[in-house]
């Protein structure tokens, strides 16, 4: 890891990064090797492989992708490892043998809108920006798989690392709330979602290799995927709005106390 930046340079996938070493507002910082975030780890090398378990001893996988993503992308070399669980927990609502699209969608059909979506305005004012509608779409219809995510996050037993296909959105998404609930500032969350600005281009070339994601991903400009900072800006403003904040939010969905005080002892130092 760049004890710099954060990121995990790995020979499969290229948006790895470690939630540790954000601030708090309270002065602290998050722990290095316990959350990791990352995009698809379908094409991870056996060295990959072998940094991950014996650098960061992970144990715990938090695949947010959809259940048509999984089965046309194919099972990831990590899934074959004894050592680790592989929680698949999709952001999408999903039915019978459908993703996120409505019924007369053909099978194994992936909406790439809701899988990344596309920030065309990124400065727009309006409730009706692309980007945010679909975070909140996460919230509205999978408030179980977040929390469930978060869960997985205070295990004890090595590092966990959350991941989706570009590790942007559904990715961003839960890393901003567990890093709320463990009182890291705003304006960290923030910087973290924007990151993977840094790598988007080399994001969209591992997607543009994959039939699940290529085709519409060829007609649309780098830019037009960019995480804007003010994207999650607005999203965390929503969620203070129209929930009390994430902890508010989460108490709706079965949150407790102790799974708020489980996970800020995982992540705090």
């Amino acid at each position: 890891m760049n004890a710099r930046s954060r990121w995990i340079d790995l020979d499969g996938a290229v948006n790895v990064r470690d939630l540790g070493g954000l601030p708090t507002a309270d002065g602290r910082t998050t722990r290095r090797g316990r959350v990791l975030r990352s995009d698809n780890l379908q094409d991870l090398s056996v060295a990959d492989a072998r940094l991950l378990l014996d650098d960061y001893e992970l144990k715990n996988i938090i695949d947010l992708r959809s259940d048509a993503e999984v089965r046309l992308e194919g099972p990831g070399p990590l899934t074959r490892t004894p050592s680790i669980t592989v929680h698949n927990l999709s952001l999408f609502s999903e039915g019978g043998r459908h993703t996120d699209v409505a019924a007369d969608t053909p099978d194994d059909a992936v909406d790439i809108d809701k899988v990344l979506p596309w920030q065309n305005q990124p400065d727009a004012e309006t409730d009706g920006d692309r980007s945010i509608g679909h975070y909140l779409g996460y919230l509205r219809d999978r408030g179980d798989s977040i929390v469930a995510a978060l869960r997985v996050m205070t295990r004890p037993d090595g590092a966990s690392l959350v991941h989706c296909a570009a590790g942007k959105d559904r990715t961003g998404v839960v890393c901003a709330l567990a890093l709320e609930v463990a009182g890291v500032t705003r304006e960290a969350i923030v910087a973290d979602y924007a990151q993977t600005g840094e790598r988007i281009e080399a994001v969209l070339g591992r997607l543009r290799s994959s039939d699940t994601y290529a085709a519409d991903l060829d007609s649309r400009p780098a830019d037009s995927h960019m995480p804007h900072a003010a994207i999650m800006e607005k999203f965390m403003a929503r969620i203070d709005e129209e929930a009390g904040g994430v902890l508010g939010w989460l108490a709706t969905h079965g949150w407790t106390q102790e799974d708020t005080d489980a996970l800020r002892a995982r992540l705090l130092d």
